[in-house]
């Protein structure tokens, strides 16, 4: 039984993964890292949608968007590690090979980039963008406008010189079949989704322009596309150097229309919204919300490259670019299927462990789905200029912007649900369900380590809780909400990540991520009875198989 238990746990993205293991393996785990053990930290989800009702050109048209998000895959590879064959190829532990994968390299993304992998020491900040042992002097002499771009990396070169490389030269084999891919699609599907066919042409183009102005404004556009295919260089999460460089990534997803139709109103909410921020005018002046904003919910059937890494992403709001978003909104795309997998087998299950029991019944999945859906809509609130003109919020902050940005968005997430509520526009469930449903997401996310942009922003808004008494810890070493004073510390945070943003204080922004930003001893332990209850950590997927179901 023990055996079959971990033979599950073998099965990693459609891999065959062999179970023999070599004692001469050039992959060897760091000491006291069990490979079976970390992998059974995560559960297998088998991403499934309804395509019942679709044609046969339709789901073959699926099978070349998978085929398109494999190339996305291939380059957030070299991107995130390099020499993925070489690893696999040495490593012949199946668990620690499926570990290498779900991670794509030797460090643990859950648990502060550590190694993993013996032979290997930490990760670069850079990872595969820069070269490992690239000074900010260098980087500062280097006289190349390219070196800023978010499409460019740095390599160097025979004589250790460093030049610059654009995605579009450096990943050139990839993407023409990529684009290969996705023109066949858009072909596929140009009689029964016109408006996606067209967009899939228009990506392409842009992926091998090196541009992504005209495909990310028609993708704002379209509102009635059965599928969706975000792909591309998009978030800047794996530079932790300079925080500019874009990982590729690919989602291919199916739309939801019921849930979709439920969760129109909120965007004419924005600009009200905007106006009711807890904090001085100056800091609220941009305009936000138009009629190309959407609140869009889909079902994933393939996830590759940095959306695949680690821990899952259940919802995106894109385009990233900030003078598009002003011009014409955002799409926020909630990912049903896998929120639903993981409000299942992590949030209701920590609840059940953390939350004190007289609370544990306002841990709803209403209340998780609006959570996550507010958060990615807050985005869209506040400033992405600096209030004296000089910068975008972005470029203030640095590398430290990702973790405000975040940590923004949960705060305001939880300001517009209050708002909503006490005005009466958002009907379903109480405060305290919202509340409560969102510390216990935070015990989820937060195991996730504090190394991410969401993880330090998980714990700034967590630790601050704390101190503002907003959540308690008894005795028993269960939590529980005090919603009217979560109220007060929803707002006092808000309007602090606010005002470091439209002031664009990095050094503000440093001196909370320090101080804010990390897991203290209390909650490391109360994390450990989370792993000792087996409760998994994230999932990972089965997937690519078209499969049908509810």
């Amino acid at each position: 039984m023990k055996f079959l238990i971990l033979l599950k746990y073998t099965l990693f993205v459609g891999s065959a993964l062999m179970l023999a293991t070599d004692a001469f393996s050039q992959c060897s785990p760091v000491q006291g890292f069990d490979a079976a053990r970390a992998m059974g930290r995560y559960s297998m989800v088998t991403l499934r949608a309804d395509l019942n009702s679709y044609s046969e050109a339709e789901r073959e048209a699926l099978n070349m968007l998978i085929g398109a998000a494999k190339q996305a895959d291939d380059i957030f590879w070299k991107q995130a590690f390099g020499k993925r064959d070489e690893l696999l190829s040495d490593c012949k532990d199946s668990f620690m090979q499926g570990y290498i994968r779900l991670n794509y390299g030797p460090w643990d993304r859950l648990n502060d980039d550590k190694p993993f992998v013996a032979e290997y020491g930490a990760k670069a900040p850079g990872s595969g963008l820069y070269p490992a042992t690239l000074t900010r002097e260098e980087f500062n002499k280097l006289n190349d406008p390219l070196k800023n771009s978010p499409y460019s990396i740095l390599q160097r070169d025979e004589f250790g010189n460093v030049k610059v490389i654009p995605y579009t030269v450096a990943y050139a084999t990839e993407m023409r079949l990529m684009t290969e891919q996705m023109f066949h699609a858009a072909n596929a599907l140009q009689g029964t989704d016109p408006e996606f066919s067209v967009y899939l042409r228009l990506r392409a183009n842009d992926l091998l322009n090196g541009n992504f102005d005209i495909s990310d404004r028609y993708w704002l556009t379209m509102k009635e596309n059965k599928f969706d295919l975000i792909i591309g260089p998009i978030e800047n999460y794996e530079d932790k150097l300079f925080g500019t460089k874009t990982a590729f990534e690919a989602y291919v997803m199916v739309r939801d229309r019921d849930w979709s139709q439920r969760l129109e109103k909120y965007i004419a909410m924005l600009p009200w919204l905007q106006e009711q921020l807890p904090a001085d005018a100056k800091y609220k002046q941009e305009k936000v919300g138009n009629s190309n904003s959407q609140l869009a919910v889909f079902d994933a059937l393939y996830y590759a490259g940095d959306c695949n890494a680690g821990s899952k992403t259940i919802a995106v709001n894109l385009p990233n670019d900030e003078l598009i978003q002003q011009e014409l909104g955002t799409r926020r795309t909630q990912i049903r299927n896998v929120m639903q997998a993981k409000f299942d087998r992590m949030v209701m299950p920590i609840s059940q462990v953390l939350i004190h029991k007289k609370q544990q019944d306002h841990v709803t999945f209403n209340a998780f789905f609006s959570n996550v859906m507010f958060h990615e809509v807050a985005h869209g609130l506040g400033v992405k200029n600096t209030i004296n003109g000089e910068k975008t919020v972005r470029e203030a902050l640095g590398a430290s912007y990702s973790a405000i940005e975040e940590c923004k968005a949960d705060v305001l997430g939880l300001y517009m649900v209050t708002q909503l509520l006490e005005q009466g526009t958002l009907t379903e469930g109480t405060l305290e369900d919202y509340y409560v449903t969102f510390v216990s997401s935070v015990f989820r996310s937060v195991r996730f380590g504090a190394s991410s942009a969401h993880g330090k922003a998980n714990m700034i808004t967590f630790n601050h809780l704390l101190e503002r008494g907003a959540i308690t810890r008894d005795g028993a070493g269960t939590y529980k909400v005090n919603v009217k004073q979560m109220r007060q510390a929803v707002y006092e945070l808000a309007g602090l990540l606010l005002q470091i943003q439209g002031d664009g204080s990095k050094t503000a922004a440093d001196q909370l991520l320090q101080s804010k930003g990390i897991i203290g001893s209390g909650l490391q332990g109360d994390l450990s009875r989370l792993e000792q209850s087996g409760i998994p950590v994230d999932i990972y997927f089965n997937q690519g198989n078209n499969s049908t179901g509810n």
